[in-house]
């Protein structure tokens, strides 16, 4: 499993969102980021396979984006937000980091999984 996993929740629907679109990026030392993993959401609306390779894992700032916009168009639902990006910044690599999104057409909320 990847040292980052993310899990995204349709609370308008009350489901797990599946079929999410989701990149993940790491910040370097000039302050760009570039991407290091992608995926999709599965049917329970998780995905466990951001970074492939986990001897890669270090400290630092990532940013994870969640293409909202391709999910509400294949649900045929309206939505305020078409991108969601979360910036954190992991101190501890020995922890698993954990990113859940709760989403709805008009507002977000995330928080520190477990």
């Amino acid at each position: 499993m990847s040292p980052i996993t993310t899990h995204v929740l349709d609370t308008a629907k009350g489901q797990p969102a599946q079929g999410v679109p989701v990149t993940l990026a790491y910040r370097d030392s000039s302050g760009a980021f570039s991407q290091i993993g992608q995926g999709t959401t599965d049917v329970d609306g998780r995905l466990k396979t951001l970074i492939a390779d986990a001897k890669t894992f270090k400290a630092g700032v990532y940013q994870i984006t969640f293409d909202t916009a391709a999910y509400f168009a294949k649900t045929g639902t309206p939505g305020f937000f078409p991108l969601v990006s979360i910036v954190f910044e992991i101190k501890d690599v020995s922890q698993h980091h954990h990113v859940p999104l709760l989403l709805s057409p008009f507002g977000y909320s995330t928080y520190r999984g477990s």
